[in-house]
């Protein structure tokens, strides 16, 4: 099976031999591991002032970067960024070219989220007092906010390409939900559904994202029917081993490595955070093994490397002939 294959089997839980799969949301080490500056590290600001030569050099730049990321760290899927604040041109043209050059080989994922989450300080009152204020407004901009984007997943679908769609929003504290459950259920949940369910009558996968506490709402967001959550926070005290238990026949999950043991930690904490991730979220498959965040800034390539040695010894099932000896 290919990468891409693999992946695909495990958003779908079906058995699956072999390594796990693994996938990161961004490997931000690019000058580490290659010389080459991460493409969201870059000013974007030129982009309208360069020739369309450049530009295509500039497309097959990042094309090159996150296809060497994949293949050296055996990630099973890319998480598609094209430079912010231009076209949907442009998210096609890298699309057509990620496909050029690796083929099938790996799941492209592109950001797709546009539900309610938590909003920035500066606008924390506002958002909330709308709430309050305008209950039946913010929902109907919730209802337009789906309705965008399920046109744009329209054109990918025409388009192709394209394998699925990442949902970035964050909903959780370290604590739990930004929203009460009652009042996520009004204003998120409905509109989370939706949104999932319009993706795959386009026939994309989805991930839903959130980082923190999700315990309080993780009914509803499996009740949403994404194909994968991600991140299963262990710093927000998330239990992988208990989510498994609880959803693990509903729903993939995706992550449960520390990141911040990752940076932080001692050689044996790393090691033992991806070994439990492992262990918990291997059985009855449906598992794709990665960090709790991204691969960040700051984190020693070495420390991501220990965690994948564990992985590549530890993070692999049976041969059916073994399975059944």
């Amino acid at each position: 099976m290919t990468p891409r294959e693999t992946f695909i089997a495990a958003l779908e839980r079906k058995p699956i031999t072999g390594r796990v799969p693994h996938f990161e949301l961004d490997f931000f080490l690019t000058m580490e591991a290659f010389g080459k500056v991460h493409p969201r590290q870059r000013h974007y600001y030129q982009w309208d002032q360069m020739t369309e030569k450049e530009r295509r050099l500039h497309r097959n730049e990042i094309a090159d970067i996150w296809l060497a990321v994949a293949e050296r760290f055996g990630h099973s899927a890319i998480f598609v960024r094209p430079n912010p604040g231009h076209p949907e041109a442009e998210v096609f043209r890298m699309l057509d070219l990620l496909r050029e050059k690796s083929g099938d080989r790996y799941c492209l994922l592109l950001g797709g989220d546009c539900t309610y989450g938590i909003p920035s300080g500066s606008k924390m009152m506002e958002f909330t007092s709308r709430l309050a204020d305008e209950p039946e407004k913010m929902k109907a901009e919730a209802r337009d906010n789906v309705n965008r984007s399920l046109d744009m997943a329209e054109r990918c679908a025409r388009h192709g390409g394209l394998d699925g769609y990442v949902l970035t929003v964050d909903y959780c504290f370290n604590t739990g939900p930004f929203l009460s459950p009652g009042m996520f259920s009004e204003f998120v949940t409905p509109y989370l559904s939706d949104l999932i369910k319009g993706y795959r009558d386009r026939g994309f996968y989805t991930i839903k994202h959130c980082d923190g506490n999700i315990m309080p709402i993780l009914d509803q967001l499996v009740q949403a029917r994404p194909d994968a959550l991600h991140s299963i926070d262990p710093q927000a005290g998330v239990d992988i081993a208990e989510v498994k238990r609880l959803a693990g026949d509903r729903v993939c999950l995706v992550g449960n490595v520390n990141c911040g043991l990752l940076q932080t930690g001692t050689d044996q904490e790393v090691i033992d955070s991806a070994r439990y991730a492992l262990r918990s979220g291997m059985p009855g498959y449906g598992y794709i093994f990665a960090t709790s965040n991204v691969v960040y800034t700051g984190m020693r390539l070495d420390r991501y490397e220990l965690m994948l040695s564990v992985w590549r010894t530890e993070g692999n099932y049976p041969e059916p002939e073994a399975r059944n000896a």
